[in-house]
């Protein structure tokens, strides 16, 4: 599934494309993806102008003139295509189609059919279900060793495990869960309560540091993600631990090999020696 460094790319892309410019047609090709596409949902969106695109955890946000936001999903083989000249006839997984009046086609393609495209406004989307119970965002200034601490006190379960929580932070999945607590030298199995004071502020700052990395290097390729540009991003060989099961551990000194287990139904990667 794409993670928060895909998402943002996928954002960025729809920006640089559609910022500014008005729908002038959109077509559903089926009834529904996960969920069924809202009522009236074509018309809607005809003749009202992109005023900005952003994104929230995993989430694509389509800001229109109106106050309408597009929420976008893109489940685990989503894509936005983008054409700069009339493209051909629709792949049979392009389930809904868009044009614009600045020549722009934008086509959602979903083999799998497992994200999803939902309708809300600007003044109801913090309060979307979707949003409403969500954490800070791990690249933005309210995410921090404080606010992480206080997020995790009390809590049994291991920290790994509490990453993954939208309540905790939004937007980490579990790729940039494992390279954070590796570059932090905190061990997934450590109980996620006991992350406090400097041990806290290490962690905010490698899951940020891994975060910007991975956007930079134009997100992760992964089964079938790519850009809008369909270019494909590279920061999977930047991994250090995950998907390295039995490699060795690339800190220097370190003569361990990195170690695989299972956390609520997750592979973990990690180091044992490292992270403690």
């Amino acid at each position: 599934m794409p993670e928060l460094p895909e998402v943002e790319t996928v954002a960025r892309g729809l920006e640089q494309a559609l910022k500014g410019q008005r729908f002038t047609k959109v077509q559903t090709m089926r009834p529904d993806l996960r969920f069924p596409f809202p009522e009236d949902f074509a018309e809607r969106l005809v003749g009202k102008t992109i005023t900005d695109i952003s994104r929230r955890a995993k989430y694509a946000l389509i800001y229109l003139e109106d106050n309408t936001v597009i929420i976008c999903h893109l489940g685990m083989s989503g894509s936005f295509r983008i054409y700069k000249e009339a493209p051909g006839a629709p792949d049979k997984h392009d389930h809904v189609l868009f044009e614009t009046d600045g020549g722009v086609w934008v086509r959602y393609h979903d083999p799998r059919r497992f994200g999803f495209i939902l309708l809300t406004t600007r003044d109801e989307l913090p309060h979307h279900p979707t949003f409403k119970d969500m954490g800070p965002e791990p690249l933005g200034n309210s995410f921090n060793g404080p606010e992480l601490s206080a997020r995790l006190e009390g809590r049994k379960g291991p920290i790994k495990t509490a990453l993954l929580d939208q309540k905790v932070v939004a937007g980490v999945g579990n790729i940039y869960a494992c390279e954070a607590l590796f570059r932090s030298g905190i061990s997934p199995k450590r109980q996620a309560g006991t992350i406090k004071g400097a041990r806290a502020e290490k962690l905010v700052s490698a899951v940020r540091q891994v975060l910007e990395e991975a956007i930079e290097s134009g997100g992760s390729t992964l089964r079938n993600y790519s850009h809008t540009d369909g270019e494909l991003g590279y920061f999977q060989h930047k991994f250090q631990v995950y998907g390295h099961e039995g490699d060795e551990c690339v800190n220097e000194g370190c003569t361990s090999k990195i170690k695989r287990l299972v956390q609520s139904g997750r592979s973990t990667f990690y180091c044992s020696s490292c992270q403690r």
